[in-house]
C-alpha cells in the first residue's frame, strides 16, 4: 500500500538495514517500487543521517550523507498538499551540493505524499587569471593597492551621489573609520573647497578610538562644496610614540636616537622653497641630539656586500646612550610639526568619491511661514485685493512673528472650463476660478494678473516685505490653462488625445478640466523642442528671482520627471545660490526624499495626519535618524488651501492651539494658511475640504473674530526667535509621561546653550494630567539636581526637585513650554 511503501522509505533512508516480513517477499515483483526501495538501502555506503528542515516546516527533509548523497522529502498532512521551497532546501545542504533540476517537478507533494530526490554537484566558477603573466599582473596590482583602509565616511547621502545639506554658519563634523595592518599611528585630514574654487582646504582629523577619526569644517559660503578624505602613515609619530613608551620603561633606545639623526638629516634636506620654513626647527633638534654617527643603512649595505667573506662588516663606532635632553628634543610637538611639512607621506591614500556638501543660507532651516491669497486681501467685500492692498497687511502678519509670507500662483487666469465656487463646473459670472488655472492673454508663467497689479507694484511688495522683516515666496505650479499662450505658441509640448483634444490633469477619479500639463517627453516635439520647454520652466524662476524672490512652493513636484528638478534646480542655484525650493509633495516617502536629495531645501511632510503620541515620536525619530538627517528638512504646516485636516474640522480652538505648538516646536520650518488663527474649519462633508474653499471665491476674512488664536500664534513665534534649541527639528528627545493622551520631550541646540521642555495635551475636549519623567543626565545635569524652569508663556520662574513632576493641562491651554535656565539667570 502507498502508506506501506512510505514507511519503506523512510525505514531505507534512516536504519542500517531494513526488516519486511516474510509474507511480502514471495509475490513481489522486481520492478516494484518495495524492491526499488530495497535497492536502495544505504548500509554499505553509511553516512550520518540528519534533518534538514525545522519543527515548523510544512515538509520533513531527512538527508543522508555518503558517497552519494540522498535526501527524502515527506509530507506529513495527510490533507493537504504541499510545495518544498527549493531555495530553503539548497541552503541546508553541505558539500556544495544542489538539487537536480530535472527534479524540480517533485517538489510538489500530495497529501501524506513522499519523494527522494538525487543530489548534484555543480562544478565551481574557475578563477580567470591563471597565466603567469596574468598573476604577474594580479600581484602587481595587489603590490599598488591602498594598505591603508578608509571606510564608512559620514555624513554621505547614497554614498556621496547627493550632497548633504547644512546651513551658514553650521559646522559640517567629518568621520571616518581609519585603519591598517600592524600598530603604526596614521594621521589623516579632510580636503574641502568650494565647487568654484581649485585649491583645497585642510582640516587635519582627530583620533576618536576604535579607528574613528573625525574633522570639523565650516565652510562660509553657500553653495555647493565637496570634501574628500586622506590617509597616510605617519613614521614620524609611529615612532615618537614608541620612543616615549621604551623610554619611560627604562629601554636602551641609542640606537633609535641615532635612527632620528638619520631621518631628520634627511627631512633638513627637503626643507626647501615653500617648506623652508621646517628647517629652523630640524637644525635645533639636531643641535640637541648631534649629527648621525654611523653610516646609513643604504651606504652600509653597500659597503658591506662588496665584503669577501660576504656577510658584510659590523665596523660601526659604539653609540653613547641616550640623554634624557635628547628624547625631550625628539618628543617636541614643534619638531613633529616641523617633520609633517616635509615628510613624504607613506602609503598615502584618497577616497576616490568627491562627497557633495550644500551651503544654505538659515532660513532653509529656520522660518515660519504665513500663506494668503492677495486676491482675499481688499478691505472692501467682494472686491478683488490687489498686491497693494497685501501691503496694508505686512504690518499685522509681523506682528504675528511670521518670517515667509506666501501666495499661491498670482499669474493671469484661464477662462476656458474656469471652476466657479466650491470647485463646480460652471463658473458663474463675477467668479475669479482656480489660480492654478495659469494663463490667459494677458500672459503665462511670467506675468502677473492684471487685476492684482502691476510689475512695478510687486518690486513695491517685496521692498515693503523686507522693511517688515518678511519674505515673500511664490508658488512655481507648473500648469496650465487652456487658454495659456503655450498652447498656441507650443502645441508639441501639451499632451493631445487621439481625437485631438486636450489631455486634461487627472489623479483618477479626480479631473481638473481647467488645467492642461506640459509633456517633458512629448513624442510629438523633437530633442530640441523639448528641451526648449525645459528651458523655459527654468527662465520662469529665473526670472522671479531676478525680481527679489528667493523663495519658492513648488506645487506637485512628484508628478514632473525628477531628471528635470535635478537639472532645473542646478541651473537656478548656480546664478542664485540663496535661493530656497520647498517641495509640496505629499507622496511616498521614497519620492519625498528623493526630491530632498536632488535639491529642494525643504518639503511639505504627512505631519498634518500624525495625531496620537506614537505616531510623531515614530516620525520624528525617523527624521533626526541619518542619513534622512543630512538631507531631508520638513515643513510642518498645519493646513493648507488643499488641506482641512480631520482633526481641525472637530477639535475647536483647542485644537487648533494643539497643531500649533506641535508644528512649532517639533520643526524648524513651520507654516499655516490664512484662517487658521481664526480657528475656521467649516469643512465640505465628508471630506478635507474647506467650504467654500479660497480656491475658487474671494473672500474677506474678519481678523478680530471672537475665539481667535492670533495673540497665541504671536507668543509662539516670539519664543522660537528667543529660544535656539526650537529652530531645527534635530536635537529632539522624547521623555516618559504615564499617559497616552500627553506627549512630552525636550528640545536641544547644537551648542547646548538652548534646552526647551514641552508638555502637550492631544486630547483637545478633555483635561488632562499625567507624571512627568525628568531624566536630568539628558540636560547634563547631575541626577539630583534642582531644576530651574522660565515658564515661556506664563513668564514666570520656578524650581522643581526630584525625578518627577505631575502636571494637568486644559483644553483651553494644552500645553507647557519650559525652558530650562540657570540659577544665577534666574537671579537676573
Amino acid at each position: 500500500t502507498e502508506s506501506g511503501l512510505r514507511r519503506l522509505a523512510v525505514g531505507t533512508m534512516a536504519g542500517d538495514a531494513v526488516l519486511v516480513p516474510a509474507e511480502c517477499l514471495p509475490g513481489m515483483d522486481p520492478d516494484t517500487r518495495a524492491r526499488e526501495l530495497l535497492r536502495l538501502n544505504l548500509h554499505e555506503s553509511g553516512g550520518v543521517l540528519r534533518r534538514i528542515t525545522g519543527a515548523l516546516s510544512n515538509v520533513t527533509g531527512l538527508l543522508r550523507e555518503g558517497e552519494e548523497h540522498r535526501l527524502l522529502l515527506l509530507n506529513p498532512d495527510a490533507n493537504e498538499s504541499v510545495t518544498v521551497d527549493r531555495h530553503l532546501i539548497e541552503r541546508r545542504l553541505p558539500d556544495g551540493m544542489v538539487l537536480r533540476a530535472e527534479d524540480s517537478s517533485m517538489l510538489a507533494l500530495e497529501p501524506a505524499g513522499w519523494t527522494f530526490l538525487t543530489l548534484a554537484r555543480t562544478p565551481p566558477v574557475a578563477s580567470l587569471g591563471t597565466s603567469s603573466s596574468q598573476t604577474r599582473r594580479s600581484l602587481a596590482a595587489a603590490m599598488r593597492s591602498p594598505r591603508i583602509a578608509i571606510e564608512d565616511v559620514r555624513p554621505a547621502v547614497d554614498g556621496g551621489v547627493f550632497a548633504v545639506k547644512r546651513t551658514l554658519g553650521e559646522s559640517v563634523v567629518i568621520g571616518a573609520n581609519i585603519f591598517m595592518d600592524g600598530h603604526e599611528e596614521l594621521a589623516a585630514e579632510v580636503l574641502w573647497r568650494s565647487a568654484d574654487e581649485t585649491d583645497w582646504h585642510h582640516e587635519p582629523m582627530i583620533l576618536r578610538g576604535n579607528d574613528a577619526w573625525e574633522a570639523r569644517i565650516a565652510p562660509r559660503r553657500l553653495g555647493t562644496h565637496v570634501f574628500v578624505v586622506r590617509a597616510w602613515l605617519d613614521r614620524w609619530e609611529t615612532f615618537r610614540v614608541q620612543l616615549e613608551k621604551k623610554f619611560a620603561a627604562g629601554n636602551d633606545v641609542r640606537v633609535e636616537v641615532e635612527e632620528a639623526r638619520h631621518v631628520l638629516v634627511a627631512h633638513l634636506g627637503r626643507a626647501r622653497g615653500e617648506r623652508a620654513h621646517a628647517a629652523a626647527a630640524l637644525e635645533a633638534a639636531l643641535e640637541v641630539v648631534g649629527r648621525p654617527l654611523v653610516e646609513p643603512p643604504t651606504a652600509r649595505r653597500r659597503r658591506t656586500k662588496a665584503a669577501s667573506d660576504g656577510n658584510g662588516v659590523n665596523d660601526a663606532p659604539t653609540l653613547p646612550p641616550a640623554s634624557a635632553e635628547q628624547v625631550r628634543a625628539l618628543l617636541a610637538d614643534e619638531l613633529a610639526q616641523a617633520i609633517h611639512i616635509v615628510d613624504e607621506r607613506a602609503f598615502e591614500v584618497e577616497t576616490p568619491v568627491h562627497y557633495p556638501l550644500c551651503i544654505e543660507r538659515s532660513e532653509a532651516t529656520f522660518a515660519s511661514w504665513y500663506e494668503l491669497f492677495p486676491r482675499s486681501q481688499s478691505p472692501v467685500e467682494g472686491r478683488h485685493g490687489t498686491l497693494r492692498d497685501v501691503i496694508a497687511r505686512l504690518p499685522m502678519i509681523q506682528s504675528m512673528g511670521f518670517d515667509v509670507l506666501y501666495f499661491p500662483p498670482i499669474h493671469p487666469i484661464g477662462t476656458r472650463n474656469r471652476k466657479g465656487r466650491n470647485n463646480s463646473l460652471t463658473a458663474e459670472p463675477g467668479d475669479p476660478g482656480s489660480p492654478y488655472a495659469i494663463g490667459a492673454p494677458e500672459g503665462g508663467h511670467d506675468a502677473l494678473h492684471p487685476e492684482l497689479g502691476t510689475l512695478d507694484d510687486f518690486r513695491e511688495l517685496i521692498e515693503a516685505a523686507k522693511h517688515h522683516g518678511l519674505e515673500i515666496a511664490m508658488d512655481f505650479a507648473i500648469q496650465c490653462s487652456p487658454d495659456h499662450p503655450w498652447l498656441k505658441e507650443h502645441p508639441d509640448w501639451f499632451n493631445w488625445r487621439i481625437d485631438g483634444s486636450l489631455k486634461y490633469a487627472e489623479n483618477p477619479p479626480k479631473r481638473y478640466e481647467d488645467i492642461v500639463n506640459p509633456d517633458f517627453y512629448s513624442p510629438l516635439a523633437s530633442t530640441p523642442r523639448q528641451a526648449a520647454l525645459w528651458r523655459a520652466l527654468r527662465d520662469v524662476v529665473l526670472f522671479w528671482a531676478g525680481q527679489g524672490v528667493k523663495i519658492f512652493r513648488v506645487d506637485n513636484p512628484h508628478t514632473k520627471p525628477l531628471p528635470f528638478w535635478q537639472w532645473m534646480l542646478r541651473e537656478v542655484r548656480e546664478r542664485h545660490p540663496d535661493v530656497i525650493f520647498l517641495s509640496e509633495a505629499f507622496t511616498r516617502p521614497a519620492m519625498m526624499y528623493r526630491l530632498a536629495k536632488i535639491g529642494f531645501s525643504q518639503s511639505y511632510t504627512y505631519f498634518t495626519w500624525r495625531n496620537t503620541r506614537r505616531e510623531l515620536t515614530s516620525y520624528l525619530e525617523e527624521l533626526n535618524r541619518e542619513p534622512v538627517r543630512d538631507f531631508f528638512r520638513p515643513n510642518f504646516f498645519v493646513n493648507t488651501p488643499d488641506i482641512n485636516p480631520w482633526f481641525l474640522q472637530t477639535s475647536g480652538r483647542p485644537g487648533f492651539l494643539i497643531r500649533a505648538v506641535l508644528a512649532g516646536t517639533l520643526a524648524g520650518s513651520w507654516g499655516m494658511y490664512n484662517g487658521f488663527e481664526l480657528c475656521v474649519a467649516d469643512p465640505v462633508p465628508g471630506k478635507e475640504e474647506y467650504l467654500d474653499s479660497e480656491k475658487y471665491q474671494l473672500r474677506r476674512w474678519d481678523m478680530d473674530a471672537p475665539g481667535n488664536i492670533i495673540q497665541e500664534i504671536s507668543w509662539l513665534n516670539r519664543m522660537r526667535r528667543a529660544h535656539p534649541a526650537l529652530q531645527s527639528h534635530l536635537g529632539i528627545r522624547f521623555h516618559a509621561v504615564d499617559n497616552e493622551q500627553m506627549i512630552f520631550y525636550s528640545r536641544h541646540s547644537p551648542e547646548g546653550d538652548s534646552i526647551v521642555l514641552v508638555v502637550v495635551s492631544l486630547d483637545p475636549h478633555h483635561r488632562q494630567s499625567g507624571t512627568l519623567d525628568l531624566p536630568r543626565w539628558e540636560w547634563g545635569m547631575d541626577g539630583d539636581a534642582p531644576l530651574h524652569l522660565h515658564d515661556l508663556y506664563e513668564d514666570t520662574h520656578f524650581t522643581l526637585h526630584g525625578r518627577s513632576h505631575r502636571l494637568a493641562l486644559s483644553p483651553e491651554r494644552p500645553f507647557a513650554l519650559w525652558a530650562i535656565t540657570s540659577p544665577h539667570r534666574e537671579a537676573a
